[in-house]
């Protein structure tokens, strides 16, 4: 149906992917099977939604991912406020990352909403 790679809110989901990753290494250690697990999957879970869905054979089936990859998006939102609530990282070091995720959550949403009218 779509080149996945080709879709802005796939490049930027990986662009996330790649910051929120960074972000982790500078996590205790004893987070490792913990938050920073969590954390990986949910951003990781946001492009591959994307492009399962992109590759899948309707576009019912392509919103269908596209509202997964959503639901990962707030998890990840909720992952990161507890990392600033619980003093791993100040707010000010996410800003970028929380633009970024509403970024994100506002192209996948128009994606939802032109796939919802076909």
């Amino acid at each position: 149906m779509n080149n996945y790679k080709d879709l802005k809110v796939w490049q930027k989901s990986m662009d996330l992917a790649e910051k929120v990753y960074m972000l982790t290494s500078t996590y205790p250690k004893e987070e490792k099977y913990g938050l920073i697990s969590q954390i990986q999957r949910s951003v990781i879970s946001i492009p591959s939604n994307i492009a399962e869905g992109a590759g899948r054979n309707s576009n019912k089936e392509f919103r269908n991912f596209l509202g997964i990859a959503n639901g990962s998006i707030n998890e990840l939102a909720t992952q990161l406020t507890l990392s600033i609530r619980i003093g791993y990282v100040k707010e000010n070091e996410l800003e970028d990352i929380f633009n970024l995720i509403t970024e994100i959550q506002k192209m996948n949403f128009t994606l939802i909403k032109k796939f919802s009218n076909i």
